[in-house]
């Protein structure tokens, strides 16, 4: 039997029997070395061969197979092996296989005869890689797919799939278990070969980068910025439960906002606050705009909404008379569509706020109203964050707050922190456009982001019951 000396930490993972065993971490935790150590071993010692995927593999360099070779050669230290140029082979057969998802995904369903795989920087690995291996390995009686990432964004594909869901599990213990998952966090505080050249990079990178640029390097955390991004994550950090951390009390009028889906891939989504408290930011999955729109009516109803707000670019334009009917005769209700696309409100007043520039007024310094709202977000949560943070007094009312509550809170980070400025020839402030956003950055129409944008809008005091005829429409 060879000798196997293995991380601590993934001692759980090797004597797992999950079907899916996802390891993932920052810098220097030696995650991958252990995962090749593990399947040399049980290549040796079970005879089986191994399928290897990268999900963007160009040659045999940008493969594992480099450590296969140094287990068996300066780890494991195991004689007989025929290390070939494409493949290594043990003693009784045993072989692997290196392949990159991206080249020929349909080709991961004809792997099914092994009974383990490892796919590598699985972070970059696509929902259609996902959805075609898992099914492909582990129809065979105790096959196993093993992951090994460093986390991208919290939207990417990987990280919705296999650690946004278990993610409190994981920060409470360490590790989330159930029948089909094994989930594990794995830093370099668990790599018991670290070594003082490691931790003269890490202690570099402590005191000179971002916490934000170091927890996502070193400790395994989501990379949700993007270049020039409008919101910081430190501030969308700040702002949950600001209002909990700064012991303020929560009144105010309640705003609801809803965005309907203008695309099969583009999922509903409702946002509410009270004052400046985010209780409520959720996806609708229904199977057109006009079904979620009834549901987010509903919800609206139901939490007393003072003002209900609904996108008007795109299929928004069409759901007037539905909204109408829905608040009909309900109460003192205020419905008022928005389109982003639209020239700013208050055009003339001077903008005095965070992006502030010389005495400009609101059309010389925004490109659109939706430019304008999500700067007053913007604006608003790096208010929180210095109040949080740093310790300076904000008024209270010049605060956002997000409850922690929030199922999708860490989509919605991705999301918000996610939407870049765009530079243009007229000098304004611009959002890089949704269609642009997917083509540059692979990531989706940002429909709950966008739903905390438009409940800046503030309801007016002196409102009157909704009707059919509802002044305006």
């Amino acid at each position: 039997m060879p000798k196997l000396r293995l991380n601590k930490a993934l001692e759980r993972a090797f004597f797992s029997t999950k079907p899916i065993i996802t390891l993932y971490g920052g810098r220097g935790s030696g995650k991958s070395i252990g995962v090749g150590d593990i399947m040399t071993y049980r290549m040796d010692t079970e005879a089986s061969d191994i399928y290897c995927l990268r999900q963007f593999q160009k040659s045999i360099k940008d493969s594992v197979h480099r450590v296969f070779e140094e287990s068996i050669t300066k780890r494991l230290k195991l004689p007989g092996w025929d290390i070939q140029k494409n493949s290594v082979i043990s003693p009784r057969g045993a072989q692997t296989t290196y392949t990159g998802a991206n080249l020929n995904p349909d080709a991961m369903q004809s792997a099914q005869s092994y009974k383990y795989s490892w796919f590598e920087e699985a972070h970059t690995a696509t929902e259609d890689a996902i959805d075609k291996l898992l099914p492909t390995i582990i129809r065979n009686p105790g096959a196993q797919c093993w992951f090994t990432a460093n986390p991208q964004s919290s939207a990417d594909p990987f990280s919705q799939r296999f650690i946004v869901p278990y993610m409190d599990d994981v920060n409470s213990y360490g590790y989330y278990e159930d029948d089909v998952h094994l989930i594990q966090k794995v830093n370099w505080r668990d790599n018991p070969w670290w070594n003082d050249e490691l931790e003269l990079l890490r202690s570099w990178d402590h005191e000179h980068l971002s916490r934000v640029k170091y927890d996502w390097i070193w400790e395994g955390m989501f990379n949700d910025a993007v270049e020039d991004a409008l919101i910081e994550p430190e501030w969308f950090d700040a702002c949950v439960d600001a209002t909990t951390k700064l012991g303020i009390t929560v009144h105010g009028a309640r705003v609801s906002s809803y965005d309907p889906a203008d695309t099969g891939n583009d999922k509903n989504a409702y946002a509410s606050r009270r004052g400046i408290h985010f209780d409520t930011c959720i996806e609708i999955d229904r199977p057109n705009g006009n079904l979620a729109c009834d549901d987010a009516c509903e919800i609206a109803i139901s939490q007393n909404a003072d003002l209900f707000v609904w996108d008007g670019d795109g299929m928004g334009a069409l759901l007037r008379k539905q909204i109408a009917q829905n608040f009909d005769g309900k109460r003192s209700l205020e419905a008022r569509m928005y389109k982003g696309s639209n020239s700013v409100d208050d055009p003339d007043s001077i903008y005095d706020g965070v992006y502030k520039d010389g005495q400009k007024t609101n059309k010389e310094l925004f490109y659109n109203k939706r430019t304008q709202y999500y700067v007053e977000l913007a604006r608003r949560m790096e208010n929180t964050y210095q109040a949080v943070a740093m310790g300076k007094y904000i008024d209270p009312d010049e605060l956002i707050s997000i409850s922690s509550d929030i199922p999708l809170l860490m989509k919605l980070r991705a999301e918000l922190c996610g939407i870049p400025r765009k530079k243009n020839l007229t000098g304004k402030i611009a959002l890089m456009p949704k269609e642009e956003m997917l083509a540059k950055f692979g990531r989706k129409s940002p429909n709950m982001a966008d739903c905390l944008a438009m409940c800046m809008e503030s309801p007016v005091l002196n409102k009157k019951p909704v009707t059919l005829e509802f002044e305006g429409w």
